[in-house]
């Protein structure tokens, strides 16, 4: 739960930067790149060889919660406005109950609950009027968040398997790999010349590539393996009211602060429905290093 917390503190601070500073001034494929080489860079003095099948389940699960994510996620805003984007990424809580639970072959009703309460939490604080033409950018919005669910659930079925000992700094580069077998084909067939212009653009796509995906994603996805379904599920949501407090305090963005109350109060229903369940990894194997 730590993890999460902090993990979704740091992202609320990335969102904006990436509105203020890089949304169409420098080309997205550019940009997804430098964060995900940046970030192999930092795992990489940590990798160890591993059983060749470890590996190739890494590979794949940062070739979809990363590379393939961030390629849907930025091809959004071709067909929606932010707000409408905001609005479609809160189904992903959904996502994550219903695969986890599809491959425990089980279902936990009170994860699902959590989750859709969630959903409507951040539906409260995001929601905007909708334009007419949306769906195609409604369908790939979800496959968005359809490959982030995949590879937090993937990274944590994972580990689950793995005996208690092992040490996740020294797997994670394998997971950076992955997004880069991705993204750099994308950049090489379909990025453009829109290259950062300022110091304050390259200063910013570092600090998202060492710290925000660097360490974010490896701490969130550290947390995911420490917390139930249903929280994790939550958690995604949280960074909704985390990233309007952020505009608001900073950059002074007008928001409505009664709809803000209202979902973060939900968001708390929602943790209070999965607070008697026992982290998945920590009751059998213990937490994971």
């Amino acid at each position: 739960m730590p993890y999460l917390l902090a993990v979704t503190l740091l992202w609320a601070f990335s969102f904006s930067l990436i509105g203020v500073y890089l949304a169409g001034q420098v080309d997205v494929y550019f940009a997804v790149l430098i964060r995900v080489v940046l970030a192999v860079l930092v795992f990489l003095p940590f990798l160890k060889p591993q059983p060749i099948n470890l590996i190739v389940k890494l590979l794949v699960l940062g070739a979809v919660q990363l590379g393939c994510m961030y390629l849907f996620y930025y091809q959004a805003f071709l067909y929606l406005t932010v707000p409408e984007v905001l609005v479609f990424t809160i189904f992903t809580p959904v996502y994550i109950t219903l695969l986890y639970d599809i491959l425990q072959q089980r279902f936990q009703y009170r994860f699902l609950l959590a989750a859709i309460v969630a959903v409507i939490a951040a539906a409260i604080m995001r929601y905007q009027s909708l334009t007419e033409d949306y769906w195609l950018g409604f369908i790939i919005v979800q496959m968005a968040n359809l490959c982030f669910a995949i590879g937090q659930v993937g990274y944590k079925v994972v580990l689950e398997k793995l005996p208690k000992s092992i040490n996740q700094l020294q797997l994670f580069g394998w997971f950076y790999i992955g997004a880069v077998l991705v993204v750099l084909p994308a950049w090489l067939i379909m990025g453009t010349e829109q290259y950062p212009t300022s110091t304050v653009q390259w200063s910013i796509l570092f600090w998202l590539g060492l710290v925000a995906s660097g360490g974010g994603y490896y701490w969130w996805n550290k947390g995911a393996t420490q917390v139930s379904s249903g929280l994790l599920a939550v958690m995604n949501n949280v960074l909704i009211p985390a990233g309007l407090l952020v505009n608001l305090l900073i950059w002074n963005k007008q928001q409505n602060l009664i709809t803000l109350a209202l979902g973060s109060a939900l968001l708390l229903v929602s943790c209070f429905i999965c607070k008697d369940t026992k982290p998945i990894i920590g009751a059998a194997n213990g937490p994971t290093n």
